[in-house]
């Protein structure tokens, strides 16, 4: 098995900086929004959103965590998987434009199942995702309104997201 790096420490920093730029931008600033990580990777990047966000508006924004593992269509084949916690932060999701953090976007179904998992909770005004990397591959409309990066790749390729506060390393690679 061959693996690549394909965005380094900087590439990812310059990432999110220009999405947190993007969600300020879109939103007309902070007020009302919300970010949410999908466990695990994405909690860690909704965090680093938040904190550059809060940065460049000087307001924080509320960060939460969003599990998705019992709205999965694909438990029947990854029964293993274990949930994590879902922290909504104290403000709650009601009419809040709620941005959905994921590190990979491949299928959408994630995505699908946060969407469900969101009916539960709240009714937010708007959602919309973020995306370290989108690698195409889409089986449901789904579409990421924030990409990081568009990273083509085959399906039998696996895209690795390894972040420092979890793998010790930033970076994105690629095994073949």
């Amino acid at each position: 098995m061959s693996t690549r790096t394909v965005l380094h420490q900087a590439d990812i920093a310059r990432a999110l900086t220009r999405i947190s730029h993007e969600i300020l931008e879109s939103n007309k600033g902070p007020a009302g929004l919300v970010l949410l990580g999908i466990p695990t990777r994405g909690v860690t990047l909704a965090e680093r959103i938040g904190a550059l966000i809060a940065d460049f508006a000087g307001a924080a924004v509320p960060v939460g965590s969003l599990d998705v593992t019992m709205y999965r269509d694909d438990l029947h084949r990854n029964p293993t998987r274990s949930p994590r916690p879902t922290q909504i932060p104290a403000g709650g999701i009601d009419g809040k434009v709620v941005v959905l953090v994921d590190d990979v976007l491949f299928s959408g179904r994630s995505i699908r199942a946060a969407l469900d998992a969101l009916q539960d909770i709240g009714r937010p005004a708007a959602v919309r995702l973020a995306a370290l990397v989108d690698r195409g591959h889409r089986e449901l409309p789904i579409r990421p309104d924030f990409v990081g990066k568009n990273l083509p790749s085959s399906r039998e390729e696996r895209v690795n997201v390894h972040l420092a506060e979890i793998d010790g390393v930033d970076e994105v690679t690629i095994a073949s």
